[in-house]
């Protein structure tokens, strides 16, 4: 059977098999996209379909659905495997975090396709806030527990490559394993830190920054359908990062104008009734928005407007 067979087969168990072999059928053409199916980055990732036109529907139970809208099949997996299941090849896609690629060792082996800008988190080394310990290395040769068995290994090799440092497997709640006396320091992903705050830890050291990325395998048979996902992710992500001004402005000001909004190749210009005039509209980015107001308005822009973007392409 082909990956996609194997995958729909360990996923249809509890279907009569002339029922999953229909479906079977559905999978020939199609890119297989797998996305997280539980934790923080799935809601997101949902979304994010959603507003790409990547429509599907889902049975329960069932860990694969076909797109309505496209050739796809989306793939329901743990995070923490999509890496794995991209580089090797068994799915041709995926959205996981850079600290799932990085644990599995699959940088070298995946192609990042595009920085998503949520799952924002940070892998760091934490102890007990009564421990005097400031840096990393104090924990070397110590008990450390972990989910990243490999980035943390790798991490303590390298500021102390003479130390035995024990190091732990922990599935879930790593938070806890210095209370309970398993270990005498963890490494574990920080978002906002109240977690780590409320389980009375402190960070002392950081090993990587993380965030959501869209990752393909490059040897993919399916490079057309792969590059059409890519371009309509990134229309969504320059919408998110862009909005549209909009403003008149009198021609001796006009190069002022196009100093401050230069847009992304340059600004489009029309012409008014008042020849004087002339109307000018350029992408800027959002959180420079308010500013880009202030010195418009110093230099005698009227009628200045702000739109934001649904969807791009640029």
């Amino acid at each position: 059977l082909s990956i996609g067979k194997q995958l729909f087969r360990l996923s249809t168990f509890h279907f009569p098999s002339k029922m999953a072999d229909d479906h079977i059928d559905q999978l020939q053409g199609r890119l297989l996209l797998a996305i997280p199916k539980k934790g923080r980055l799935m809601e997101p990732t949902v979304a994010l379909l959603e507003r790409c036109g990547i429509k599907y529907r889902k049975k329960a139970r069932l860990d694969v659905a076909f797109s309505t809208t496209m050739k796809i099949a989306v793939v329901f997996l743990p995070a923490a495997d999509i890496a794995l299941f991209v580089g090797e090849g068994k799915v041709d896609m995926g959205v996981t975090g850079m600290d799932m690629i990085a644990e599995t060792q699959m940088n070298e082996r995946v192609e990042r396709l595009a920085e998503l800008g949520f799952g924002k988190c940070r892998l760091c080394v934490q102890v007990p806030q009564s421990c005097a310990a400031e840096e990393a290395k104090s924990c070397a040769g110590k008990r450390i527990a972990t989910t990243f068995l490999h980035l943390t290994d790798k991490y303590f090799k390298s500021i102390a490559p003479a130390e035995n440092t024990k190091i732990s497997f922990v599935s879930g709640s790593v938070e806890v394993a210095c209370a309970l006396g398993l270990a005498d320091a963890v490494v574990d992903l920080v978002e906002s830190g109240d977690t780590m705050r409320a389980s009375g830890l402190k960070e002392i050291a950081e090993i990587m920054s993380s965030q959501a990325v869209l990752i393909g395998n490059p040897k993919t048979k399916k490079k057309d359908i792969m590059a059409a996902v890519r371009r309509r992710v990134q229309g969504i992500i320059t919408a998110d990062k862009y909005v549209m001004v909009d403003y008149n402005i009198h021609r001796d000001k006009l190069p002022e104008a196009v100093v401050i909004t230069p847009g992304k190749n340059s600004p489009t210009l029309a012409p008014l009734d008042n020849p004087d005039w002339v109307a000018v509209k350029a992408l800027i980015l959002k959180n420079e928005s308010n500013v880009v107001l202030d010195r418009l308005e110093e230099i005698g822009a009227e009628a200045v407007l702000i739109y934001s973007i649904e969807n791009s392409r640029v």
